[in-house]
């Protein structure tokens, strides 16, 4: 039977990205998809499914429960597949606020809506919230440590990883005291199309087409986990359709990257781009590096920010064993294709780099 999904935030990175996946996946599913539409939430993320019937976009706060509620009364809701959150860790250190209210309040409200209609009312008796969650309210690792498994103890280190481990443990409060059916999937870091550009990829490709300098925190030697936003995609839809309700599993792209090889990997690639096609120095004439096959000039060591986690890196073998997940993405052909989609999409990335987004960037990085 075709499923009835609301998705939060999902005019994001991730959240688009998973509507595009799932759309083409399920063609006779019916997604309501919600977002504020604040800064990292854009409306041309969804350009190419707009007209889709199976997908009613809604402009609204997931802290609205009155709308919430509407929502799922009038699309006979069955599945929540919540995205919503704030999400920068650089934010969430100068204005903290915003994070509580979206990451905690914003979850909480989803949860008390769900619970009302799906069990209180029993208007759903199969139905499923999916939660999904970060490797950072697991904390830090040291270079030698196992990588994060679902049985390792919370330890958020930031005022976001904080917010996201308190939404986590409501989550799984409403399973095991109320019943409702959940999942949550803890995620690594998310690299692809759509990637606002205030994050650290999408960053390094805009500022080498602007001919800016390539900020590098501290040493640069912070280890993350990368995963390819569709193979979240597909991992989300594998714990929706086989996962152990009230579980958790970890979702991981098995590529753990230093961000300067990531820098200088993406440098490099710019730099083949260029001289493998003349016509890209026409179209970005800004970018002085890259017509001169010397991108790594642009590399700047700045300031290293407070509470900086030095690794993430996440065992996916739970969700391998049990669900059948495996990246199909290795970092060397997801960074390739997620090049291309830049340069090929300068469209997209212009209109997001707005007034306010540049000012946020140079007050950052000067």
């Amino acid at each position: 039977m075709p499923k009835k999904l609301l998705v939060t935030g999902a005019a994001g990175f991730i959240g688009a990205n998973f509507v595009h996946y799932w759309l083409k996946q399920y063609s006779n599913d019916n997604i309501i998809a919600l977002d504020a539409l604040t800064y990292a939430g854009n409306m041309s993320n969804l350009d190419h499914v707009r007209d889709n019937k199976n997908l009613k976009f809604v402009h609204g706060n997931i802290c609205d429960d009155e709308l919430v509620e509407k929502l799922m009364r009038e699309h006979d809701i069955d599945t929540i597949v919540h995205f919503a959150a704030e999400s920068h860790v650089d934010r969430s250190i100068t204005g903290p606020d915003a994070f509580l209210e979206t990451n905690i309040i914003g979850t909480h409200a989803l949860l008390k809506v769900a619970k009302k209609i799906w069990l209180d009312e029993g208007l759903k008796p199969e139905h499923r919230f999916h939660h999904v969650s970060t490797d950072e309210v697991y904390g830090s690792l040291n270079t030698d440590d196992p990588a994060f498994n679902e049985s390792t103890a919370y330890a958020p280190n930031s005022p976001y990883s904080a917010s996201k481990a308190a939404s986590d443990h409501l989550v799984r409060a409403y399973h095991h005291t109320y019943g409702l059916k959940v999942t949550t999937s803890n995620c690594s870091n998310n690299y692809g199309p759509f990637h606002f550009p205030e994050k650290l990829i999408p960053l390094v490709i805009t500022n080498i087409l602007f001919n800016k300098a390539l900020p590098i925190y501290g040493d640069g030697q912070q280890i993350r986990d990368w995963l390819y936003v569709e193979d979240h995609a597909r991992g989300i839809d594998l714990v929706i359709q086989k996962g152990r309700l009230g579980e958790c599993y970890n979702i991981g792209g098995i590529n753990e990257w230093a961000n300067i090889d990531i820098v200088n990997l993406v440098c490099k690639l710019m730099d083949e781009a260029f001289s493998n096609n003349t016509d890209l120095a026409h179209r970005f004439p800004e970018a002085k590096a890259a017509i001169n096959n010397n991108c790594a000039s642009l590399i700047t060591y700045v300031k290293d920010r407070p509470g900086h986690d030095r690794r993430y890196a996440i065992d996916p073998t739970k969700a391998e064993n049990e669900l059948g997940y495996k990246p199909s993405e290795s970092f060397e052909t997801g960074i390739r294709k997620t090049l291309q989609w830049y340069l090929d999409n300068q469209e997209w990335w212009s209109k997001v780099m707005d007034g306010s987004y540049q000012d946020w960037i140079e007050n950052q990085y000067n």
